[in-house]
């Protein structure tokens, strides 16, 4: 039996509106909290009937926020184990403890198979490709901003990626200058 997932919520999820000085303390659900709580509902069973309510289309987004702000993470050529705690500490976070520990770390062991065998500019093109929606394409690259922001920061491998993911989403580069400005104004916070 899994151990029981925190629903408490606390922080400012990436991207999420803001405004005055109260703005940080702000607890507004961002598209990476509203999907992650649909993938802390899927099953640990493959076999097990789908839950009410359980949304396989949010289950597939939040598994491409992740991948994406992955990717970002990993565009220096790979976590190293400290980067891979503060990287999955950050998601934890950001998801306000919806997602539990170890449904992240079974994300995290699938996406860093699929970097291994396909490249990061095939799984660029994977995350780009599953994002259809504008909003939806500005919030993922404001997470994986912020994701990087929390590992090391965004240096020029990190942005490179980032703007391969606007390409892939038909964005301008203001969008991925947006991201990285909204990503470490939160990052302060």
């Amino acid at each position: 039996m899994p151990a029981p997932i925190d629903r408490r919520p606390g922080g400012v999820a990436p991207g999420a509106p803001r405004s005055g000085a109260d703005a940080s303390r702000t607890h507004v659900a961002s598209i990476l909290t509203q999907a992650a709580r649909a993938y802390s509902a899927r099953p640990p069973i493959e076999d097990i009937t789908m839950p009410t309510g359980f949304d396989p289309a949010a289950v597939a987004l939040f598994e491409s926020i992740i991948e994406a702000a992955f990717l970002v993470a990993n565009a220096g050529g790979g976590l190293g184990d400290a980067e891979r705690r503060r990287f999955q500490a950050a998601v934890v976070s950001a998801c306000h403890e919806l997602v539990h520990e170890k449904q992240l770390e079974a994300l995290l062991a699938d996406l860093r198979e699929m970097l291994a065998d396909d490249g990061m500019e095939k799984r660029v093109g994977m995350v780009a490709r599953t994002i259809a929606r504008t909003e939806h394409q500005r919030e993922v690259l404001r997470v994986a901003a912020f994701m990087a922001h929390a590992i090391d920061g965004v240096g020029e491998r990190e942005r490179g990626v980032l703007e391969q993911l606007a390409r892939g989403f038909k964005l301008d580069a203001a969008a991925v200058d947006d991201a990285i400005a909204q990503a470490a104004e939160l990052a302060k916070g």
